[in-house]
């Protein structure tokens, strides 16, 4: 993994610690994730009871609210007090503890999986992933998870061109570079660590106004380190625009997204080979799978093996496989959140 150069650690600190000065604005506007995509992340360990789960990076508790509902046992971490007592304030009765990725405030092999909301790009992953690694069970799973909004959707495209990339990451993009990226700087962080990852997209939505969707975007990192008259201008323009929209204009509207997940096993004691020769991408909607393709699966890969893994898959996920060579990592750090 190529190293960080100075400027790009300088510029993932600032960015990664300004969220605490939005931290209630955060919490009233900023969306969970998708249920589906919450549950694909734990597929490896869902079956453990109890099923203990670390929401790492877990802010104002957006993915913690997710995993409680689903019935796990869940730790907080959060390395930001604003956002911190936000998640103490809104879920009481969790376990939420002040810590960094690079240092994880939990003892050795004490959580089944390691899920990470809107975050892991923030990291430095040659420390984490060890910590990460260091906390998990053998078998367990880390998961990233990232809500990218649906540039498939006019208006959608459009409002990512007006704010300049400054707001939220859309799935062209995602899809483009930074899935792959990203993929490829948690495989070279985890290599000997974690199984190589997987990838799979759910569709999600979030139900908006025009001034809910400015604020919703005034909480975005890019736009939080900007200088105040450059932050007040790229807001107003984006406000017209919604104004002016027919989609967006009259009262409530659906804001359509995806969650996108970055998941990977920890490897179990003296195990030298691999979950799966590829990552694997899975799309799928809450009403099945939107599209599909077939695999390409590497040599030496059994048709046997390949039917047995898709027979022991629960019913919601449906998927295919895909590569992750070929793309710059440069692109990893790319998005904002």
């Amino acid at each position: 993994m190529e190293a960080e150069s100075q400027a790009e650690r300088d510029d993932r600190l600032r960015h990664g610690s300004s969220f605490g000065a939005a931290a209630t604005a955060y919490a009233e506007h900023r969306p969970g994730y998708a249920e589906a995509a919450v549950r694909w992340a734990l597929e490896p360990v869902r079956a453990r009871e109890p099923l203990r789960v670390l929401d790492l990076a877990a802010g104002t508790g957006k993915l913690t609210a997710t995993l409680i509902r689903l019935g796990a046992d869940v730790t907080a971490v959060e390395p930001d007090p604003a956002m911190l007592a936000e998640l103490r304030r809104s879920l009481g009765s969790v376990t939420a503890l002040p810590g960094r990725a690079e240092d994880i405030p939990v003892p050795d092999g004490s959580v089944d999986a390691v899920l990470v909301g809107q975050a892991m790009h923030w990291f430095d992953l040659s420390r984490a992933i060890p910590e990460i690694a260091r906390v998990l069970t053998p078998g367990g799973v880390l998961a990233a998870l990232w809500n990218v909004d649906d540039d498939r959707t006019d208006w959608v495209a459009t409002l990512a061109q007006i704010s300049k990339g400054k707001a939220n990451v859309t799935l062209l993009r995602w899809r483009d570079s930074a899935a792959r990226a990203r993929q490829e700087r948690l495989a070279a962080a985890g290599s000997g660590l974690f199984e190589t990852p997987e990838a799979g997209e759910f569709e999600h939505r979030q139900r908006r106004t025009v001034d809910s969707l400015v604020a919703t975007i005034a909480t975005h990192s890019n736009l939080l380190v900007m200088d105040e008259p450059d932050r007040a201008a790229l807001l107003a323009e984006v406000r017209d625009f919604l104004q002016a929209r027919p989609e967006t204009s009259s009262g409530e509207f659906v804001l359509p997204m995806v969650t996108a997940v970055l998941r990977a096993r920890r490897t179990l004691p003296g195990f030298t080979g691999s979950y799966g020769a590829e990552p694997l991408l899975a799309r799928t909607t809450s009403s099945g799978v939107k599209t599909m393709r077939r695999c390409s699966c590497s040599a030496g890969r059994s048709a046997s093996s390949s039917s047995s893994s898709a027979a022991a898959r629960p019913s919601w996920y449906l998927g295919w496989r895909t590569d992750v060579s070929g793309t710059a990592a440069s692109a990893a750090n790319s998005m904002s959140s």
